[in-house]
C-alpha cells in the first residue's frame, strides 16, 4: 500500500457495515474520489466531525494497486462545516452544490480550478442572503468550467447567428436554438425574455469576483432558473434533487 496526501472537500458519505462509512469528496490534486473510514461511526471515532458534507479536510490515504476505493487513515481539518449544516437554507444549497460536482466530474479527474470555484462556492453560501441564487451562480460557473458552458451566441442545433422571435433555451441542444430547431427538441424548451437572456451571457462571460454582484429576482430569475435546471439535469444524465431539498446523506 502506498500513502497519498490531499486536500479535499467532502461531497457525500453513507454508512458501511457496522461502523465504517464511504466517503465520497473531490480533491485538489486528485479529482473525485472514494475512500472507506474504518470505525467512523463509532462514538469515540478518531475522525470525529471532520468528515462531514462540506468540510475542507487533509486526508491521509491508502491505495492498494488495482482498488479505487481509498482507505482513509486520517483526517485534518481545515474548515468545518457546521455554519452550513446549522440553516436549512444554506444546507440545501451547499448539498445542490456538492450533488452538481459529484454527478458530472468523473472518477480520478483532477481540476483545480473547479476545486477553488467548489470551495470559493460554499465560503460565498455563509455570506449570501439568498443562498438559492449563489447555487445557481454556482452551477452556471461550473457548466463552463467543465466544458458544458451553453451557448447564448448563436442556435446550438443549426449554428443560425440571427434568431427570429423569442429566445428558446433548450437543454437537449444546451443553449438558444431557432424557432425551427425548438419545434424539434425532444425536451421542451425554456421560453427566455430578453432579460433572461441578457442575464445568462453576463453569468457566463463575468469572473467569479464580479460574477457575485449580479442580480435577478421575478420572471428573469424563474427563467434562468428553469434553463440551467433542465440543462443540469441533460448534462448529469438524471433529474438532481431540487435546491429546496436536503439530499446529502449526513452521518446518523
Amino acid at each position: 500500500m502506498a500513502l497519498v496526501k490531499t486536500t479535499a472537500i467532502i461531497l457525500k458519505s453513507r454508512k458501511w457495515g457496522d461502523a465504517d462509512r464511504i466517503v465520497t469528496c473531490y480533491s485538489k490534486n486528485m479529482g473525485k474520489i472514494r475512500g472507506v473510514a474504518r470505525g467512523a461511526r463509532r462514538q469515540k471515532s478518531r475522525f470525529g466531525a471532520a468528515l462531514e458534507p462540506f468540510s475542507l479536510c487533509r486526508l491521509n490515504l491508502f491505495v492498494k494497486n488495482g482498488d479505487s476505493l481509498f482507505r482513509i487513515s486520517h483526517v485534518d481539518l481545515v474548515r468545518s462545516s457546521q455554519g452550513l449544516r446549522e440553516d436549512l437554507r444554506l444546507m440545501d444549497s451547499a448539498a445542490r452544490m456538492v450533488n452538481v460536482v459529484s454527478a458530472i466530474t468523473p472518477d480520478g479527474d483532477p481540476d483545480p480550478p473547479l476545486f477553488d470555484t467548489l470551495e470559493q462556492g460554499l465560503v460565498s453560501l455563509q455570506e449570501s442572503d439568498d443562498p438559492p441564487f449563489t447555487a445557481l451562480l454556482f452551477q452556471i460557473r461550473l457548466l463552463g468550467l467543465t466544458g458544458f458552458r451553453p451557448q447564448t451566441e448563436h442556435c446550438a442545433s443549426c449554428g443560425k447567428t440571427y434568431l427570429l422571435g423569442d429566445p428558446q433555451f433548450s437543454p437537449i441542444a444546451g443553449g438558444l436554438v431557432c424557432q425551427m430547431c425548438a419545434a424539434h427538441q425532444r425536451v421542451r424548451c425554456v421560453a427566455l425574455s430578453r432579460g433572461g437572456l441578457s442575464f445568462l451571457q453576463q453569468a457566463i462571460r463575468l469572473t467569479p469576483t464580479i460574477l457575485t454582484r449580479l442580480r435577478a429576482t421575478g420572471q428573469v430569475r424563474r427563467e434562468v432558473e428553469d434553463a440551467i435546471e433542465g440543462y443540469m439535469t441533460v448534462v448529469a444524465g438524471k433529474r438532481l434533487p431540487p435546491v429546496n431539498f436536503l439530499s446529502v446523506a449526513l452521518p446518523g
